[in-house]
């Protein structure tokens, strides 16, 4: 992982105007109680992210970021970004995966460091991609690991594509309708105004709110941030299409619910700040096959606040536990 110079990081300005938001977002409180009674701090949890073999892709016309570590033999395990993060947010959790399987991460096209457009801001679109990548790269029934927006993709394409995944490993995102939200989802949701204010505050502001409503423990590190910074420099506004269209892909994505007869790992931050974790014991009713870990100690970014627990999850689960149901 080759550091930009300079460094992107949030200005004052863009830390202000992040804490004005979070200020009249009823759920930073309890975050923040989180936050200091673990007693959090503002030195990042690692010095650097752990290396990742990144590489740039064509395909359906865009150009795609992926990283891809070969193990023979082993079982597939494809990883698909969050927002506003990217495939770097895998990055703590990368070396033990990486040890047990064949694995590779994703930036879907229009979030992370991969292109695309306002094409792609849907959850069918996203799950259209998800099913060309997986036959572009060869890839036998992998195991998907979809937090966030990935997880919305990974519904989407698995429930149009039956048989194209040995299971999911999904949670902190939307796919029920309707679906329990932080105040700020529903915001940017609802309203045009928001939308044009979080639009206008640019990827910097966009990167450290969800830094600070995202986290109970981890802190991210420079690299991180500024992979952050660059993945969206330019894009929320595109992004922000994915929030406003929100409902019409929800509806698209929970018919499919019942027609998802194949293994899900549900999990959830117990202290996620965006998607209440109610949404993961709604959804464990409609899934025909499917358990739920709650990460106690883990907000919205559970697989970096419990990346040791959430490692130990996946290898369980790809390992044999998904087999049990």
């Amino acid at each position: 992982m080759i550091p930009a110079t300079p460094l992107r990081r949030p200005s004052l300005l863009d830390r202000a105007i992040a804490s004005a938001l979070l200020m009249i977002t009823p759920e930073y409180r309890n975050v923040r109680r989180r936050q200091r009674g673990n007693g959090r701090s503002s030195t990042p949890t690692l010095a650097q992210p752990p290396a990742m073999p990144l590489e740039t892709i064509e395909l359906m016309g865009e150009r795609i970021r992926i990283a891809r570590q070969r193990l023979a033999g082993a079982p597939t395990v494809l990883l698909i970004c969050p927002l506003p993060q990217s495939i770097v947010a895998f990055a703590p959790i990368w070396p033990a995966l990486a040890a047990r399987f064949d694995l590779v991460a994703v930036d879907l096209p229009g979030f992370g460091r991969s292109s695309g457009g306002l094409e792609w801001m849907t959850f069918a679109a996203q799950g259209r991609f998800l099913k060309a990548l997986i036959e572009q790269l060869g890839l036998v029934r992998p195991h998907l690991v979809a937090p966030d927006v990935g997880m919305a993709a990974a519904v989407a394409c698995v429930g149009e594509n039956p048989a194209i995944a040995a299971s999911l490993v999904i949670g902190d995102g939307p796919a029920i309708a309707p679906s329990s939200n932080g105040s700020i989802i529903n915001k940017l949701v609802t309203s045009g105004f928001w939308r044009f204010m979080v639009a206008m505050a640019g990827a910097a502001t966009f990167v450290e709110a969800g830094n600070q409503l995202g986290y109970v423990n981890y802190t991210p590190n420079a690299l991180e941030v500024d992979d952050y910074i660059r993945s969206y420099a330019g894009r929320v506004g595109p992004i922000c299409r994915w929030f406003r269209d929100y409902p019409a892909s929800l509806a698209t994505t929970d018919p499919l619910l019942a027609q998802l007869d194949l293994p899900v790992q549900l999990f959830w931050g117990r202290h996620d700040a965006l998607l209440d974790v109610e949404n993961a014991s709604r959804l464990q009713q409609r899934l025909p096959r499917a358990q739920l870990q709650v990460l106690e100690n883990a907000g919205h970014y559970s697989y970096q606040d419990a990346a040791e627990a959430f490692s130990n999850l996946v290898i369980r689960w790809v390992e044999g536990e998904h087999l049990r149901l």
